[in-house]
């Protein structure tokens, strides 16, 4: 086995030799209880990369005493998937072992890829037990979902990095040691990521083997692993849930937090092009008229960073998200905007009322276009008061609702003000 990689070397051949996911794992938790059971079960394991998804699957044939079938959705398609449930009838009709078909990235299989293993799950042909880095709500068919139990694994923490780097040097890498500065370096640089993480190992004990060293400080990480040392996840669950907490650290006024997930972002590769259009979006939706200046400071910092590049450009990416966090907040026009479109795609095709049409044409005049309209440019206070701009018979719906902050709080008085001038003009409010 010398000539596997770490990873393989290193991965458990008992349920005990698992490190990390006690809540499933640990005494009377889930799946501790499901390879006690004594009857498998399909199941969908979804978590981050390296944390042990394949492993668990691997462990649960050996509990079983099953045959064990993988497929990469990756790399199989429609007659990988045939000739699979046609291994699994042959062992079954020779030897009525159990079969278990473990499909690594189930995500990737389209719709009608995934719905070809329902009969044979149905049957009992085989359990299934897929495995997926992004949200099996989002990407696994549901017939297929509703065979399955559902196990979110989680990332490991550092104290399982730490053990799981502590048992490689011990088992593999005849006692390799590392200074604290570099342990905590790997640790943080694989993220959670077991497979990461051992993987970086293996080329830093190649490269100390190779230098005559027995131990492994910052210098030598940085020569052998370089920008690997970066973190950062580009697609998936991890990628969104870190622009959420962007977004809601923004939201919440929190300019330190808000600096912090640009930040590790920015540190992991992420495209700040697209972190720039999210910002602008962010200055739309929860500060809006509160502060006008915030849409005008997050399209220049997206500007900005199209004429300077990367990394003199994210100065200005930083300092729009600080001024929108500490920006008075509103979404009274996200809120209008969205109770409008939810209106009108449920409501008739109202005509528009004959004083607001366009009269360019003699024939337009005389059916009376325009003929009522009243010029607010000419009526006191640039208002014409009473008037009324809805469709005929529609009620005055109120989306928009100012709150008492910032800009919008002037301009909540404001509109206070005019429908009070409406009232006086003999005009219904309701």
């Amino acid at each position: 086995m010398s000539s596997a990689p770490l990873a393989e070397r290193l991965r458990p051949r008992t349920l005990d030799d698992v490190i990390g996911q006690q809540h499933l794992l640990g005494p009377g938790k889930p799946l501790r209880l499901a390879f006690q059971s004594g009857q498998p079960h399909s199941m969908i394991l979804w978590g981050p990369p390296g944390v042990g998804k394949t492993t668990l699957a691997r462990l649960m044939a050996d509990s079983f005493d099953a045959e064990f079938i993988a497929l990469s959705a990756v790399l199989s398609g429609v007659k990988d998937i045939r000739e699979a449930v046609e291994r699994a009838q042959v062992i079954k009709a020779n030897s009525g072992r159990r079969t278990i078909l473990f499909v690594d990235e189930v995500h990737r299989f389209n719709k009608s890829q995934q719905d070809a293993f329902l009969p044979h799950v149905e049957s009992g042909l085989f359990t299934f037990i897929g495995a997926t880095t992004e949200n099996p709500s989002f990407e696994v068919n549901g017939a297929l979902l509703s065979r399955a139990a559902v196990y979110v694994l989680k990332s490991l923490t550092d104290d399982d990095l730490n053990a799981l780097l502590e048992r490689a040097a011990a088992l593999e890498l005849g006692g390799l040691a590392f200074t604290d500065e570099a342990k905590a370096t790997l640790i943080a640089s694989a993220d959670g990521d077991g497979r990461k993480l051992l993987n970086n190992l293996e080329v830093v004990a190649h490269a100390a083997q190779a230098k005559g060293l027995q131990s492994v400080d910052s210098p030598l990480l940085l020569e052998c692993l370089g920008d690997t040392l970066r973190r950062f996840d580009k697609g998936g669950d991890a990628f969104y849930d870190q622009i959420s907490a962007l977004h809601k650290s923004v939201r919440g006024s929190n300019p330190d937090a808000a600096l912090y997930w640009l930040t590790r972002m920015l540190d992991g590769g992420v495209d700040a092009r697209y972190l720039s259009r999210r910002i602008v979006r962010m200055a739309w939706e929860d500060i809006g008229l509160a502060d006008p200046r915030a849409m005008q400071i997050a399209n220049d910092a997206a500007a900005t960073f199209e004429r300077l590049g990367s990394p003199e450009g994210e100065l200005a990416l930083a300092q729009a998200v600080i001024y929108m966090a500490i920006a008075a907040k509103s979404n009274a026009g996200y809120m209008a905007y969205n109770a409008a479109r939810a209106f009108v795609s449920k409501d008739k095709s109202r005509g528009v009322p004959e004083h607001l049409r366009n009269a360019p044409t003699k024939l337009m005049k005389q059916l009376g276009y325009g003929k009522l309209y009243r010029y607010a440019h000419d009526e006191p206070e640039a208002y014409a008061a009473g008037e009324t701009y809805l469709p005929d018979g529609m009620a005055e719906p109120h989306w928009y609702q100012p709150t008492p902050r910032g800009l919008e709080s002037k301009i909540g008085e404001k509109l206070a003000h005019l429908r009070a001038l409406d009232r006086a003009a003999g005009k219904d409010d309701e």
